[in-house]
């Protein structure tokens, strides 16, 4: 007679392997509408609303479906102290969209030479994009901003 063999455990299955969604429409309808949310904030300069939600863990750098960050919205649309509030928290000033533009060069179309200077300040590369912000200045007659770059023309 024997010693009784020692059983092992049975084997629990293996956990599926959660999927990352690969676009917008792998996306349950509520991320979808969290995240046009958030692109409002950035549009609209809506602070607060916007730095709580990246405080609890969403991406300073997130894009949307063409590809423009957070940062690159703020900036278009003249939004100097949300600008600020995300290079504060890391937003990369230097994310082109989908269409080759950065952040900066869309401040300069717009005319907001408080938001170029605050990029500029936070590493903005002046000839990434495409058109960059230089031709852009150029493009658009911003001699002011030409000179803030320490061009002369």
């Amino acid at each position: 007679m024997g010693l009784p063999q020692q059983q092992t455990p049975a084997e629990a299955p293996p956990l599926p392997t959660p999927t990352k969604p690969t676009s917008a429409a792998d996306l349950p309808p509520e991320a979808l509408a969290l995240a046009t949310k958030l692109f409002d904030f950035a549009r609209e300069g809506q602070n607060a609303e916007l730095q709580q939600y990246i405080s609890a863990g969403i991406p300073v750098n997130l894009t949307n479906h063409k590809g423009d960050t957070l940062l690159m919205l703020a900036a278009y649309h003249g939004h100097l102290e949300t600008t600020r509030m995300l290079l504060d928290l890391g937003a990369d000033p230097n994310v082109l969209n989908e269409r080759g533009q950065s952040p900066i060069a869309g401040a300069v179309f717009k005319g907001s030479a408080e938001v170029v200077r605050a990029l500029m300040e936070n590493g903005a590369d002046l000839y990434g994009g495409h058109p960059n912000a230089v031709d852009s200045a150029r493009m658009f007659k911003r001699e002011e901003m030409l000179r803030m770059f320490g061009i002369e023309e």
